[in-house]
């Protein structure tokens, strides 16, 4: 079977953006299309029993999984635009390794072993994170998922059909998550604890709370060059205030608030906007934080709507509450790792989280030096990938071969 490095070096190449070198593999494009391809021959060759849920997420397995108590590991293969090669594809090259690793050791699961791939998990193109996970899990309805579209109009259920995936019966999948027992998702860390602290791997504690908010700024276009400043309903100047706004009620609550996505209407040069439209990231370490800082930021849009003569609507497009990852399942991989591994919260989403209200989850982070993600400086030693696969055929052998 080929190795880690090997299996990086295949994958690496697919989706890469050669002007940014980051990555663009958005859910059900080509490039997307062409990683699930890769990810069902890594599985073919290892033996394995390969298949494709009713919500576009693939699972390869070693043992049946009708049996029930299943240990589960993977992550997901899609990218956020110009993103860096880690986040995902780190947990799914580890765990195809970990099996590698677990079967050279000679080591008999006791329970089915599988690994996943989650469909869409960085919501690039659709806007919602962790679409697979949440469709699987019934935090997503068939409805919601049918009404997402792209920047083209192009719909959910449409980009599945012609990526070649039926998207007919989109929505929860009770009967297969009752056969999941536990499921460890390892990840590059994306941020500087484990760095700082001289460790090559951690385990996750939690996941704070965090949503995106759309704030819809509607003005009046108008002619740039001829339009008086005291006749002018500008939305940019709404907009442009409310992104100070929550950089200032963040540094003051010790949350964090982003806005990384912005439309204009028309879009002219020499025309003032009639529309601007910008997204809100906000998380925190706690959900009265949160939902201080949220409703601080909204308020000063309101107020600097009012003065600019703009109209302003909020929408929450989407929010997951704080995740406790259970303590029995992370003080479990604490003990088969040797009871030394740093235990650290995150700021930021994942499948695990998305299922922890269905499964037992718990998370490995492997140590990234330069703290940046969703970045093409997003990184990790060859060193302590290995470090984290051994980790992550430690933890499966102690979950599935006892």
């Amino acid at each position: 079977m080929p190795t880690f490095t090997e299996m990086w070096r295949d994958l690496t190449p697919i989706g890469r953006h050669t002007p940014t070198n980051g990555y663009r593999r958005y859910a059900w494009t080509g490039a997307d299309t062409d990683c699930r391809a890769w990810f069902r021959e890594q599985t073919l060759a290892r033996g394995l029993r390969y298949e494709t849920d009713r919500n576009g997420n693939q699972w390869a397995w070693l043992g049946d999984p009708a049996d029930g108590d299943a240990v589960v590991t993977g992550s997901h293969l899609d990218s956020v635009p110009d993103g860096g090669a880690f986040d995902g594809p780190l947990g799914v090259v580890s765990a195809l390794a970990a099996l590698d690793g677990l079967r050279a050791r000679g080591a008999r699961p006791t329970r089915p072993l599988g690994i996943a791939n989650f469909s869409d998990e960085e919501g690039a193109r659709f806007g919602l994170a962790c679409v697979g996970s949440r469709l699987s899990a019934g935090r997503l309805t068939r409805e919601q998922a049918y009404a997402l579209t792209d920047a083209d109009g192009v719909t959910l259920p449409e980009a599945m059909e012609a990526a070649g995936q039926d998207p007919t019966d989109l929505g929860p999948d009770p009967e297969r998550l009752a056969r999941i027992g536990a499921f460890v998702e390892l990840h590059v860390e994306q941020g500087r604890a484990l760095d700082l602290g001289g460790h090559p791997v951690g385990i996750a504690s939690a996941i704070w709370p965090h949503g995106r908010w759309r704030f819809d700024f509607a003005g009046e276009a108008n002619h740039a060059g001829t339009t008086r400043i005291a006749d002018r309903r500008d939305p940019m100047l709404s907009y442009a205030e409310t992104v100070l706004a929550a950089r200032r009620e963040a540094e003051l609550t010790g949350a964090l608030a982003t806005f990384g996505k912005v439309a204009v209407e028309p879009g002219g040069v020499n025309a003032i906007p009639s529309l601007v439209r910008g997204w809100l990231d906000a998380r925190a370490a706690d959900q009265e934080t949160l939902d201080t800082v949220v409703a601080a930021i909204r308020r000063a849009a309101e107020e600097r709507a009012r003065r600019d003569g703009v109209d302003l609507a909020v929408v929450r497009e989407s929010f997951t509450p704080v995740v406790e990852f259970e303590h029995a399942l992370r003080d479990e991989l604490n003990r088969i790792l040797g009871g030394a591994v740093p235990v650290l919260g995150t700021g930021a989403g994942h499948d695990a989280g998305i299922l922890s209200a269905s499964v037992p989850t718990a998370m490995i982070f492997v140590r990234n030096p330069t703290g940046v993600s969703h970045s093409p400086a997003e990184s990790a030693t060859e060193d302590d990938c290995l470090a984290g696969v051994h980790a992550l055929t430690d933890v499966l052998e102690g979950l599935a071969c006892r």
